[in-house]
């Protein structure tokens, strides 16, 4: 059905596709029966994997930014989602960056975006997550400074959205990886990085959750660092005793994508098909270098069942999709379940 449609949904300018998909899967989550029918057409098999001290029904989860304001989570889960990734979310509610932000690459099976976290904020996020839980989803908040915190005062925003999140969410995840909020990338440097985790550890550690541990961080790393820089940031994952890594945001590199096609030029970081391989690449590295101390959620270019048993394959303990739901529809996650 979803090859139907989709040249329908490609008609409208891609924000607005997404708004209406979204708008589609929050009726999903507020109807009951409707979300009952939903769940049946894409009933999966469990196939459960314990990482980070959870339990997930499957391996495949949704990716932070897809659905930023955790309006959509409970029509979303009804796809078959192992777990839903919300945000990334900043403290205080913030537009983002101008439009037009967001470009299909559909020869390319691929977007490029430089949103720059647009969303309600911490309040508005918190309120989405209070109230009834879907059984067996985990969900996990993503979070990043606002745009108008300077880098120095960076600590302060995370800390906020650790004290806010850490009581309602199953797992944090550290956005320090987007291209398309300046400066943020820099905190990825191993004194910046060294900082901010130190402070976030003690941060979580001081919470009392409504769960006897205390709530998994991890970190979410760029696909451009290079080996140096990817050397000191799993040092200091490892030495701040965080929980995992994710692998990996997206790209600010145009390889794989053709010269002159359109909307190659524009700035901001790719994702799709084009980082399918050097996102596997780096999830091999990343398991490597931190001799499989760091579990690694794996997203990039998960477009079929072979894609996620690539990164599966690779060291990856679960992987995560967005591009793909663009490209192959709801029913990818049944898809790619079944196929492995």
């Amino acid at each position: 059905m979803y090859r139907i449609f989709r040249p329908l949904l490609f008609q409208l300018d891609p924000e607005q596709a997404h708004r209406l998909t979204l708008q589609l899967v929050r009726l999903v989550g507020m109807l009951p029966p409707l979300q009952r029918v939903v769940r049946r057409i894409y009933r999966i098999d469990e196939k459960p994997v314990q990482v980070f001290g959870l339990r997930f029904r499957n391996p495949v989860g949704l990716a932070a930014g897809y659905d930023k304001d955790g309006v959509g989570w409970r029509g979303l889960a009804s796809l078959g989602f192992g777990h839903i990734e919300i945000g990334t979310v900043t403290p205080q509610a913030q537009p983002g960056n101008e439009r037009p932000r967001l470009f299909r690459l559909a020869e390319h099976d691929a977007l490029i975006n430089r949103m720059g976290f647009p969303g309600k904020g911490a309040e508005f996020v918190r309120r989405q997550l209070s109230g009834a839980r879907v059984e067996g989803l985990v969900i996990g908040v993503n979070i990043g400074k606002n745009v108008a915190t300077p880098l120095q005062a960076a600590v302060g925003d995370y800390l906020e959205l650790v004290r806010a999140f850490a009581p309602l969410a199953d797992y944090l995840a550290v956005n320090v990886s987007s291209p398309n909020t300046i400066g943020l990338r820099r905190l990825q440097a191993r004194a910046a990085l060294s900082e901010l985790l130190g402070a976030l550890d003690q941060q979580r550690r001081a919470i009392v959750p409504p769960r006897e541990a205390v709530v998994p961080l991890l970190v979410k790393l760029s696909p451009d660092l290079d080996d140096a820089e990817l050397d000191d940031a799993i040092d200091v994952l490892l030495d701040k005793g965080m929980d995992g890594v994710i692998v990996a945001n997206t790209t600010i590199s145009r390889e794989g994508v053709a010269a002159g096609s359109r909307y190659a030029e524009e700035s901001g970081g790719l994702s799709g098909a084009p980082l399918a391989e050097p996102s596997t690449q780096l999830v091999h590295q990343v398991v490597r270098r931190s001799a499989e101390r760091l579990p690694v959620i794996a997203v990039g270019g998960v477009m079929s069942a072979d894609d996620a048993r690539a990164k599966l394959d690779a060291g990856a303990r679960l992987v995560q999709l967005y591009t793909g739901l663009v490209y192959r529809g709801p029913g990818l996650v049944k898809q790619i379940v079944d196929g492995l």
